[in-house]
């Protein structure tokens, strides 16, 4: 098939988008070189399974990614606590009960879909791709097996651009497929078929392009009228397959980015110049040990039968009668100043990850409260990247898979006089709730205070109680299901 107007014109913004991307492709094969190997094939052409630590002396930068990769994971979308839950815009359903149940069962069948799927082992990729190369990319999908099926791809094949708004909308994908799975994806093809033949694993070039339509008639579910267009087409321009999407598959996070750049930016590069340093100043200590274990000899220029033997028991023959010997050279190393300086860059990458932060350090011991304290201010601490990554991480990966699962009709019939409601994601995560800890002290501080003064004024008449428990409930997480009903509560004080 040769190409159409639309491939062509797909082919020019894949360039367009490929040459923006250029100048980063090698920053990121750098930053991966040193702190990420088994990523490292952005401009390098790598075999699968080949060694790549050749350039690493220190493996401290890489311990230092895998932590901060599993506490975002820990502390943001952890699989064995609530990490979102689903509430109305408006205040008036705060008090419907029977609202609330069916969030709470909504909420739990999306629960469910997640650990079913893969979408925990692809999560933790995305975060790693987020920590190294400052921006990561996830493909959502139906699955008729798993409902849900998440793919992390690697940001060589990711080329994206974005709206007025800031946000990603369009992704370029670039990869691979043997002639062989390039058949059963998309079918008969007397190109793919010719290469089956010679070779059914050849590799073949596939660009996948998804991007917002300009016209489309929304009353129309068929495939030509969904607001985000879908085309597979060859790097030659040959047409494979067009479809579309009702919400953009795609969540493509940014861990740091600038105002006038569309790729992010990550603490591996801030980490960067220690992390080289650090590989240089281990060869040059690594050196300077060996010489003073093994080090080299004076041997005289006369009076010795060579070689010299330096194996435990050798014997080495001189001129009887001669003061000369074989001596050490005493180079002067100072290995602990070389230890020393190291350890200097080590602390400066741990700062960059956040390590001392993270972990408990050795000290005094503390007492409970000092623990909750210090684990509060260790959330605080990555809040400004929660800000983006609510934003361009969890809402578009929550609202896409809701939409799913709401096309597939699994959430129970809602009651009828929910029709018409907003309803909007809240963040129950460790770290979105170390966010609300201001205000839970706040609160208690000031009933410490109204307690102390009751004695002398009634001052517990202006709290509304019932709205206070409800409120304490919504900031520290309990359950919906084990809080007594309203009209119940209204019953029995009746």
């Amino acid at each position: 098939m040769a190409q159409t107007d639309l491939t062509k014109s797909l082919l020019k913004r894949f360039d367009r988008l490929s040459a923006q991307r250029d100048t980063w492709e090698t920053h990121w094969q750098e930053v991966a070189d040193y702190m990420m190997p088994r990523k490292a094939d952005v401009t390098k052409k790598r075999s699968r399974g080949d060694k790549r630590t050749e350039l690493i002396f220190d493996s401290s930068p890489l311990q230092a990614v895998e932590l901060l990769a599993a506490s975002l994971h820990g502390m943001l979308t952890n699989p064995s606590t609530p990490w979102f839950s689903l509430r109305f815009k408006e205040d008036d359903m705060e008090n419907e009960d029977e609202a609330k149940e069916w969030l709470e069962s909504a909420t739990e069948t999306m629960y469910a879909a997640f650990n079913r799927s893969n979408f925990q082992q692809e999560i933790f990729e995305l975060y790693h791709d987020l920590i190294t190369f400052g921006t990561g990319a996830m493909f959502i999908e139906e699955d008729d097996d798993d409902l849900l099926k998440f793919s992390t791809r690697h940001i060589n094949e990711i080329h994206i651009a974005e709206n007025d708004k800031g946000r990603i909308d369009t992704v370029f994908r670039k990869f691979k497929l043997s002639a062989r799975a390039a058949i059963q994806k998309f079918g008969t093809n007397i190109e793919f078929e010719n290469i089956a033949r010679k070779d059914p694993y050849e590799q073949i070039e596939i660009i996948h392009a998804i991007y917002p339509r300009d016209d489309f008639n929304p009353n129309k579910k068929d495939k030509a009228n969904m607001p985000f267009e879908s085309v597979y087409f060859t790097t030659k321009g040959e047409e494979l397959s067009i479809s579309g999407f009702r919400e953009f598959p795609f969540v493509v996070p940014r861990y740091l980015k600038a105002s006038h750049e569309i790729y992010g930016r990550s603490p591996a590069m801030t980490a960067l110049p220690d992390v080289k340093m650090l590989n240089e100043m281990s060869k040059t200590t690594i050196k300077s040990a060996q010489k003073q274990v093994d080090p080299p000899l004076l041997v005289p220029d006369d009076g010795f039968i060579l070689p010299v033997r330096t194996v435990p028991g050798g014997l080495n023959f001189y001129r009887s009668g001669t003061r000369d010997r074989i001596e050490p050279l005493n180079i002067g190393a100072n290995t602990p100043l070389g230890l020393n300086m190291e350890e200097q860059r080590r602390n400066s990458i741990r700062n960059a990850f956040y390590v001392n932060q993270l972990m408990m350090q050795n000290g005094p011991q503390m007492t409970a409260t000092e623990v909750i304290q210090r684990n509060e201010e260790k959330m605080r601490l990555l809040g400004p990247v929660l800000g983006r990554l609510q934003s361009e991480l969890l809402k578009p990966l929550i609202d896409r898979a809701f939409a799913i699962l709401l096309r597939k009709n699994l959430f129970r019939p809602a009651p009828e006089f929910l029709a018409g409601k907003d309803i909007e994601i809240e963040y129950v995560s460790p770290l979105a709730k170390a966010q609300k800890s201001t205000e839970l002290q706040s609160i208690m501080r000031a009933i410490e205070i109204m307690g102390s003064l009751a004695n002398v004024a009634p001052v517990f008449d202006h709290i509304n109680m019932d709205k206070l428990v409800r409120h304490l409930a919504d900031i520290v997480g309990v359950p919906q299901k084990i809080l007594k009903p309203q009209n119940q509560l209204n019953a029995e004080r009746q």
